[in-house]
């Protein structure tokens, strides 16, 4: 099929197969990428009185899109989430140009909601080693020593929640360093505390089923779902009083924290941490700041009145 004879679900289909293929999205990421473009075209087959065509997407005026900006504001979406939506439909419409499926002038005068400079919500040192702790206190042993497992991997190697899980079990034992899958499908290497060593051959020690699938497994044997993480770390923070903000990924904001705190050098926790550009670490610089000025608000004595 020509391009030119394409309908908007042959566009589709092909933006998602490109994603996948040459982006190396993954499944996350195509999911999500997928709910946004499709909000937005839910939003214009109400705007326009019907379901949209590619003819209609190319023909788009700048107040289309602006207001489409407008329902969300009205829909009390976060100006993150818009301006993620936005890029979304952006990078749709780039691909549609490259592709030779049509061009859509209009979206280049919209511009994106501006966003306040968010900082990372880390975890005092404290709250982070008492998630460790808190964590071992679970019925079932094997249950407890992979949690504990789990946590400290995010917080001793800095990883994502979805690097963590996406381990396979020949990646144990654990050496002094560990190759980890990040976003793009770009490998890094991360070197592994003795403490975090010791932590994952305790869970394989006790973890009753054996294979060759994921490293984390779920109570049936199954792979460790993200979910369940998340609502064990929130269990844990109620029990520890921790603030909400304490959440599996506070702990990869607390390793980069920390290691700034302690004199690493930006570069290195930017490779630690597999980030593309400089500019994203750099944000940790600021969580230092805001701490140094605490501090000195409420020891400085000229601070006090």
């Amino acid at each position: 099929m020509t391009a030119a004879a394409a309908t908007l679900a042959d566009a589709r289909a092909a933006w998602a197969a490109w994603l996948a293929a040459e982006r190396r999205a993954s499944p996350h990421t195509l999911a999500a990428y997928g709910r946004d473009l499709g909000a937005f075209l839910d939003f214009l087959a109400d705007h326009l009185g019907g379901p949209p065509s590619l003819a209609d997407l190319l023909a788009l005026r700048p107040a289309d899109f602006r207001a489409w900006l407008a329902r969300r504001a009205g829909d009390g979406y976060a100006r993150t989430s818009t301006a993620r939506a936005l890029s979304v439909v952006r990078g749709f419409v780039r691909f549609l140009d490259r592709r030779g499926f049509g061009h859509a002038p209009a979206l280049a005068a919209v511009r994106a909601p501006k966003l306040p400079r968010s900082v990372p919500k880390a975890l005092a040192p404290a709250g982070a080693a008492a998630l460790l702790e808190v964590a071992d206190d679970a019925a079932r042993p094997w249950i407890a020593a992979r949690d504990v497992a789990l946590l400290s991997l995010l917080y001793g190697c800095g990883l994502r929640i979805g690097e963590a899980l996406a381990l396979p079990r020949r990646a144990a034992p654990l050496g002094e360093t560990l190759t980890v899958l990040g976003k793009g499908r770009k490998e890094r290497r991360v070197p592994v505390l003795p403490a975090v060593r010791t932590a994952v051959a305790d869970y394989l020690r006790l973890c009753p089923y054996r294979g060759d699938g994921p490293l984390f497994l779920g109570a049936r044997g199954g792979a460790l779902q993200p979910a369940v993480v998340q609502r064990r770390v929130r269990d844990l923070r109620r029990a520890l009083g921790l603030p909400e903000t304490a959440t599996p990924h506070a702990l990869r904001h607390s390793f980069a924290t920390h290691l700034l705190a302690a004199g690493g050098d930006l570069r290195a926790i930017q490779e630690l941490l597999g980030h593309a550009s400089l500019s994203t670490t750099q944000r940790y610089t600021d969580v230092d700041t805001a701490r140094l000025v605490e501090v000195y608000n409420r020891a400085h004595p000229r601070a006090q009145g």
